[in-house]
């Protein structure tokens, strides 16, 4: 809230419009297999007419959320901004609650659509982590599970990378993330963070898809490139709004960045604010997934190990 971060606490954020209005709605989820359903009821229950922006704030643990924004995707008319995030538990992997429609459950999706001809939105998103070792091509996998890597087994590789760290997992993955990228020269790549591991099959479970085909890298953390990546993310949404000073953002940072970064945490936000100009209002959470465009003009996408900004101006 502001430059300050706190812990087993929470953030209210009050938010008056002027002439734009909010709908809201919820969805059930049940595990991961069901976000693409869950996805394309959401989709086809938004109300598209004057819609500026639909946030949605998703469970943690029971999503896979690559499946979920192609679920929303096929419904959402063109145009339409999407962005927002997953629920985080820490380290823990336990379980993820959503705030929605008065109630505190497990297993639910809210959206919140922002509408009006006055209203503004920008997003962006940004990392810093840095990639290293051998790149290797995802040889078997299974939507968000990951079983092999150039035919060996994905979950014994990646122990053999993280050395003493391995006894912690899935916990010390958040430390060590993934970027993932399709063949072929010139495409951006995409991170993506460890949900669970299962000994008996040797896998690895993600927050979003790992398509077979693609190419996996090992990634650890730079602080510093960390805390420049949150201002670099602060910079894409200031230019989408032409340099314009948001009135409030909405900041989704993964925890695993909380969790390297320790106490120089509050850096990012400064960063964010630095940028955005003081008369920013800042807010979010740390979350297992965000889901926002990288720029303007370009998909939404599942991220993680990302600070992605939702910012609002209304005009």
């Amino acid at each position: 809230m502001g430059g300050q971060v706190t812990e087993d606490s929470l953030v209210v954020t009050w938010l008056e419009f002027a002439t734009s209005w909010v709908k809201g709605l919820t969805v059930p989820v049940a595990f991961g297999e069901d976000s693409y359903r869950a996805g394309l009821e959401l989709g086809e229950r938004v109300d598209a007419e004057d819609l500026v922006i639909l946030i949605v704030l998703s469970d943690g643990t029971r999503v896979n959320g690559s499946e979920l924004l192609r679920g929303i995707a096929e419904r959402l008319p063109a145009g339409v901004k999407l962005a927002g995030g997953l629920a985080g538990d820490g380290d823990r992997f336990r379980e993820t609650l959503v705030l929605a429609e008065g109630k505190v459950d497990t297993g639910v999706i809210a959206a919140i659509g922002l509408y009006g001809k006055q209203l503004e939105a920008a997003c962006g998103s940004k990392s810093g982590w840095d990639s290293f070792g051998v790149e290797r091509r995802i040889s078997r996998s299974v939507g968000n599970v990951l079983y092999e890597l150039d035919g060996e087994s994905a979950l014994a590789l990646y122990k053999r990378y993280l050395g003493e760290h391995a006894a912690g997992l899935p916990g010390s993955g958040l430390h060590f993330p993934l970027a993932i990228r399709p063949e072929g020269t010139g495409t951006r790549t995409l991170v993506r963070t460890i949900l669970g591991v299962n000994e008996e099959q040797q896998s690895m479970t993600f927050a979003g898809d790992m398509p077979e085909g693609w190419y996996a890298r090992l990634m650890r953390a730079n602080l510093d490139r960390l805390v420049d990546g949150s201002a670099e993310a602060a910079g894409i949404v200031r230019e989408e709004l032409r340099g314009g000073e948001a009135q409030v953002a909405v900041l989704v940072s993964c925890v695993g960045r909380r969790l390297v970064l320790r106490q120089r945490v509050e850096e990012e936000v400064e960063a964010v604010q630095e940028v955005m100009g003081v008369g920013t209002a800042l807010t979010g959470f740390y979350s297992y997934g965000e889901l926002a465009p990288a720029a303007a003009g370009l998909p939404c996408e599942l991220h993680n190990q990302t600070m992605t900004m939702i910012a609002l101006r209304e005009n």
